[in-house]
């Protein structure tokens, strides 16, 4: 595969999810949600808090010049994010809605952090996806480039993703 059909695959694939996730919220909600469907906001924050760790380690590996332990990590944090994409997908197919109370002091800040992890998660998946493609295929001062910006933006969405879980939780309606 080429460099201009890695790229249209990537954004192909990545506009695929975003309108996927487009088309959930849009979709009826259900009256009954499974007790294994409710527990997988609290499996998507602790896949989310796992990916912090591992970003950060594969950082301060890639700068200690490991860059053995730099691509596992990475691999590791890619699976995870892949299997918290594939667990959110199915919460929200069952059409689970919550919205934090209106007259908590706090719901400024949630909103903030809320729009720009959403923003971010949807922005992030195209540069996280090029960076793969750039450092698997050896293409290390492109991955460079890339990850100069894929890698603090995959950071802050996998922590404020554990931060609207927090803060949303005591709010679910199970």
């Amino acid at each position: 595969m080429n460099e201009k059909q890695a790229s249209r695959l990537i954004y192909t694939v990545s506009a695929l999810v975003l309108v996927a996730v487009v088309v959930l919220f849009n979709l009826p909600k259900n009256d009954e949600v499974p007790v294994l469907v409710q527990k997988l906001p609290a499996l998507n924050a602790w896949i989310n808090g796992t990916c912090t760790i591992l970003l950060s380690v594969s950082w301060w590996m890639i700068r200690a010049r490991r860059i053995d332990w730099h691509k596992r990590l990475n691999i590791i944090a890619f699976c995870l994010s892949s299997l918290f994409l594939v667990s959110y997908v199915i919460f929200h197919a069952f059409g689970v809605e919550t919205r934090f109370p209106i007259d908590n002091p706090l719901r400024p800040y949630y909103l903030t952090i809320l729009i720009s992890h959403i923003i971010l998660a949807a922005v992030v998946l195209p540069l996280v996806l090029l960076s793969f493609y750039r450092g698997l295929t050896g293409q290390i001062e492109a991955h460079k480039r890339i990850t100069r910006w894929s890698m603090p933006i995959w950071l802050y969405v996998t922590t404020t993703g554990v931060v609207v879980y927090l803060m949303i939780s005591p709010y679910y309606p199970f």
